[in-house]
């Protein structure tokens, strides 16, 4: 394997649901996408662009949702060497709810949790959000989807006191921590917990703006991700080499932040 590249970012959904799903997604970002949010065909695209390694989630816009979302990463990833998958949780879920569902995600190996606050209708810094929080910190990181300006879900000040309330929770700011906030970002400065991925990002952001973004967070915060299927493996490929990263920034990026970040041990 010449290169290793990590898709730290993409959705898959059930092939029953999976045309709808990718048609809902389009509809709620006002983004034209079609092709399928199956598992063989994010594998497919990603595999013709150079990308080796994924990790995959889907969010549970209820708190029923929750189970049978974990199972069904699960069964998807079990015999896949190169995938890894996030759980769902939801801040609906009782506490013994939460309790059940964070065990399933450790005891079936799942490396994280993926919360869209947007989709679930919750702000990141709701008291009842923080019982997952509790829970997690030490244990499971949680990659955020951040920064959607016609909401405030998930507004960045939200995840930055989140971090400071929760300092041994691992976090990750999805599309650059801001995706259309970018004038907020700056709360995340100075918070070790907090990473971020190029994920649903490098569409609106310059090279420039990327590249100075990255270098003032710091390289080894970043970790490359497409947000399938939303975006195609090979155009966020070419996005991303436009920002001019040198080859140890990229292998940065690419791969090792990622390893680093879940603690991936066998790739």
């Amino acid at each position: 394997m010449d290169r290793i590249i990590i898709d730290t970012h993409a959705h898959i959904f059930p092939a029953k649901i999976a045309t709808k799903a990718v048609k809902s997604i389009g509809n709620f970002y006002g983004i034209e996408m079609d092709g399928s949010g199956e598992l063989d065909y994010l594998l497919e695209h990603g595999k013709n662009a150079g990308v080796t390694h994924y990790i995959v989630c889907s969010s549970a816009t209820t708190s029923a949702q929750v189970h049978s979302i974990n199972e069904f990463i699960f069964n998807s990833i079990k015999d896949k060497k190169n995938v890894y998958g996030l759980g769902a949780l939801h801040p609906d879920l009782s506490d013994e709810e939460l309790d059940s569902a964070i065990d399933y995600i450790i005891k079936n190996n799942l490396i994280g949790v993926k919360l869209h606050p947007d989709f679930q209708r919750f702000n990141i810094d709701d008291k009842n959000a923080y019982r997952i929080y509790e829970r997690c910190a030490g244990k499971l990181p949680i990659l955020f989807h951040t920064g959607d300006e016609r909401y405030d879900f998930s507004a960045p000040k939200r995840l930055s006191r989140v971090a400071k309330d929760f300092p041994n929770l691992k976090c990750i700011g999805a599309h650059f921590g801001g995706y259309s906030r970018w004038n907020e970002v700056d709360c995340y400065l100075g918070l070790d917990n907090v990473y971020f991925d190029t994920s649903s990002a490098l569409f609106k952001l310059t090279p420039e703006q990327a590249k100075n973004m990255i270098e003032k967070f710091g390289e080894d915060k970043f970790m490359f991700g497409v947000d399938f299927p939303m975006w195609e493996h090979k155009e966020e490929m070419e996005r991303f080499e436009k920002l001019g990263l040198s080859d140890s920034q990229k292998e940065k990026i690419f791969y090792k932040n990622a390893v680093n970040f879940y603690q991936i041990k066998n790739i």
